[in-house]
C-alpha cells in the first residue's frame, strides 16, 4: 500500500507541476476533468446520482453547468470577459436544478436537489479558482501557494503527527489527527512558503518584501486545507463510506486526494489578489 500510494502521489505531483507551469488550456482541461469526476463522486456518496452508471437529471444540469463554468473561466482569462458571468452560470445551475425538481416531482427529494447543487459548488466551482489564480498577474508563481498550503500541510502534519503526535483532537471524525500534527502542518507550511517566497517570488516583486505575506497566506491556507480534509471525511462518515472512489491507487477517489486543495484554492486566489 505504501509504494502504491507513493507512486500515485509522485504521478499526481508531476501532473500538477506540468499543468500549473503551462497554465492556459492544459491546466483548464485537467481541472475540468477532475471537477467532473469529483462531482460524480460527491453525488454518488450523497445520494443525488442516477441508478448504476446512469446520470440523474439533477446531475446532467450540473455537468452542463460545470462545462459552461470552465468555458467562462477560460474566456475571462483569455478574452477579458466579465467575471459576473460566473455568477450567472451558478444561478443558471441552481434554477435548472429547481426546474427539474418541479418537473419530475415527486421523483427527487429536496435533499437530493440540495446535494446536487452543493456538489457543484463544492468541487467544480471552488477548484476552478486554481485556474483563476494561475491567470492572475504573477500567477505563474502564486498558483504554487495552493499546493504548498494543501499538500505541504498534509505532508508536514503527517510527519510531525507520526513523530510526536499524542493529543487527539478529532477522535470520532479523524482518529489519527493530533494537535501536534496540526500545529506542525501549519508551521511547516509557513516555513516552506517563506522559503519559496524569498528564493523564487520576490524577484518578481522588486519593490516589495512579499515572503512574509506569502507565509501568512499559506499559513491560513493550511488551516483551511485541514478544514477541507475534515469536511470531506465528515461527508463520508455521514454516509458510511470509506472512500469516494478507487480511481487513484492508494488514495481512493479524486475527492480523497483533492479535498484540501479544493478548499484552499479560492482562499489563495482572493488573498493573493488583494494582498499581492
Amino acid at each position: 500500500m505504501f509504494w502504491k500510494r507513493l507512486i500515485s502521489g509522485v504521478v499526481l505531483l508531476a501532473i500538477a507541476i506540468t499543468t500549473m507551469a503551462f497554465g492556459n488550456v492544459a491546466l483548464a482541461a485537467v481541472l475540468y476533468l477532475i471537477s467532473l469526476i469529483a462531482y460524480r463522486e460527491l453525488t454518488k456518496v450523497m445520494g443525488a446520482s442516477g441508478e448504476g452508471k446512469s446520470f440523474s437529471a439533477l446531475e446532467i444540469v450540473a455537468l452542463i453547468g460545470i462545462t459552461a463554468y470552465y468555458v467562462v473561466c477560460f474566456l475571462i482569462a483569455t478574452q477579458g470577459f466579465d467575471k459576473e458571468l460566473l455568477l450567472a452560470v451558478i444561478m443558471a445551475v441552481f434554477l435548472g436544478e429547481l426546474l427539474f425538481y418541479v418537473l419530475k416531482f415527486p421523483k427527487y427529494q429536496a435533499s437530493q436537489v440540495a446535494a446536487a447543487f452543493f456538489a457543484f459548488l463544492y468541487a467544480p466551482v471552488m477548484l476552478a479558482f486554481t485556474f483563476l489564480t494561475r491567470e492572475l498577474e504573477q500567477g505563474i508563481y502564486l498558483v504554487w501557494l495552493i499546493l504548498i498550503s494543501a499538500w505541504g500541510c498534509d505532508t508536514c502534519a503527517y510527519v510531525v503527527g507520526v513523530l510526536i503526535g499524542k493529543k487527539k483532537i478529532f477522535p470520532v471524525l479523524s482518529p489519527k489527527k493530533s494537535l501536534e500534527g496540526c500545529i506542525g502542518g501549519v508551521v511547516g507550511t509557513m516555513l516552506i512558503a517563506f522559503l519559496y517566497g524569498h528564493f523564487f517570488v520576490e524577484a518578481s516583486f522588486p519593490d516589495r518584501r512579499v515572503a512574509p505575506i506569502i507565509a501568512a497566506i499559506c499559513g491560513i491556507g493550511a488551516i483551511c486545507s485541514m478544514v477541507g480534509d475534515l469536511a470531506a471525511s465528515a461527508i463520508k462518515r455521514n454516509h458510511n463510506v470509506k472512500d469516494y472512489g478507487n480511481l487513484i491507487p492508494g488514495h481512493g477517489g479524486i475527492m480523497d486526494r483533492f479535498d484540501s486543495m479544493i478548499v484552499t484554492a479560492p482562499l489563495v486566489y482572493f488573498m493573493a489578489a488583494f494582498l499581492l
